[in-house]
C-alpha cells in the first residue's frame, strides 16, 4: 500500500502532467510551457492552501472557546489523549450533519462540524464523530485528503474550459503542436473521469483505520458507531450542499442522499462500518 507521502507526489504527479497536456492541446510548446508555469503554482498553493481553500468553500467560521466551550473542551481533551495538538475548529453553517479534518499536518490542523451535527449528536455521539477526525490527524491522512479536494477541483475546471472551447471552436495550432477540437472535446469528457480516479485513490481502508482510531481515543465504540447510523439516516434526508471534488474528505459522504452519486460513493458502506465497530467493542 502506499504511504500517504507517496499518494501525494503522485497526485500532484498527476495533476502537473494533465495540465501541461491541456497547454499542449491549447497552444502547442508555448502552450506547454505557460501550463507547467500553472501547474508549479496550482501545486504550490494545493500544498500550503489547501485547507484554506476548503474551508472557504463551505463558509467555515472558526470557533473560539468563547463561543461554544463544550465542544472546544471536548476536543481538548480528545487530543490530549490523542497526543495531537489541540486543532482549529470551525463552524459550517448547514443543517446536514457531517464533519471533516484538514490541514497539511498535526500542528496546522483544523475540525470542521456543521451546525446540524451540533444540534443532533449526543456527547457520546459527537466524542465518536471529532475522535475519528482527530484519528484522520493522527494518521496524516489530512494533507491528502486536502490535496486531493483541490486537484479534483482544478481538473473538472479544465474539463469545463475545454467544453466551452469545444463549443466556441477554439483549439491549439496543429502546425504549433496543438491540438484539434476532436481532442480537446474528448478530453472534456476524460478529464472529469479522472477527477473521479482521484477521488478513489484515497483508499476506503483509511476510513476504516480512522474508526478504528477514533474508538480507541474516544475510549469506546458505541458512540461513533450510533453517531454512524444517525449521520447515515439524517444525510439520506437532508444532503449536504457539497462539491463532489470534496465528498471524500467527509466523515459519511455528504451525497448519500442523491442517486447518481451514491453509485460513486468514495466511503464504505456505513453498516460495515458500525459492524467493524461493535465487533471491537
Amino acid at each position: 500500500m502506499m504511504t500517504n507521502q507517496i499518494k501525494t507526489l503522485f497526485l500532484l504527479t498527476v495533476l502537473t502532467a494533465l495540465i501541461i497536456f491541456f497547454g499542449s492541446l491549447f497552444g502547442g510548446r508555448q502552450g506547454m510551457v505557460i501550463a507547467f508555469i500553472l501547474a508549479m503554482a496550482i501545486n504550490f498553493a494545493s500544498y500550503w492552501f489547501s485547507d484554506k481553500i476548503v474551508l472557504a468553500m463551505y463558509r467555515a467560521q472558526e470557533i473560539t472557546p468563547a463561543d461554544d466551550p463544550e465542544l472546544y473542551s471536548l476536543v481538548k481533551t480528545l487530543s490530549d489523549r490523542a497526543g495531537l495538538p489541540m486543532p482549529r475548529l470551525f463552524l459550517i453553517p448547514q443543517e446536514s450533519p457531517n464533519a471533516f479534518a484538514t490541514g497539511r499536518n498535526p500542528n496546522h490542523a483544523a475540525l470542521a462540524v456543521t451546525a446540524g451535527l451540533r444540534r443532533l449528536m449526543s456527547r457520546d455521539e459527537l466524542a465518536g464523530v471529532l475522535a475519528h477526525e482527530l484519528a484522520h490527524v493522527r494518521n496524516r491522512d489530512i494533507l491528502i485528503s486536502s490535496i486531493a479536494a483541490t486537484l479534483a477541483g482544478a481538473i473538472m475546471i479544465l474539463a469545463s474550459i475545454a467544453r466551452w472551447s469545444a463549443i466556441f471552436g477554439f483549439g491549439g495550432d496543429d502546425d504549433e503542436g496543438g491540438g484539434n477540437i476532436f481532442v480537446i472535446l474528448i478530453m472534456a469528457v476524460i478529464a472529469p473521469l479522472a477527477a473521479m480516479l482521484i477521488q478513489f485513490a484515497i483508499s476506503r481502508s483509511r476510513e476504516y483505520l480512522a474508526d478504528a482510531t477514533g474508538a480507541r481515543i474516544a475510549g469506546h465504540p458505541e458512540g461513533l458507531a450510533r453517531a454512524l447510523t444517525r449521520l447515515g439516516q439524517a444525510s439520506g434526508r437532508l444532503p449536504l450542499e457539497a462539491n463532489p471534488a470534496t465528498a471524500h474528505m467527509f466523515i459519511v459522504n455528504p451525497l448519500s442522499g442523491r442517486r447518481l452519486a451514491g453509485l460513486f460513493s468514495t466511503h464504505p458502506p456505513l453498516e460495515e462500518r458500525v459492524a467493524r465497530l461493535r465487533a471491537i467493542g
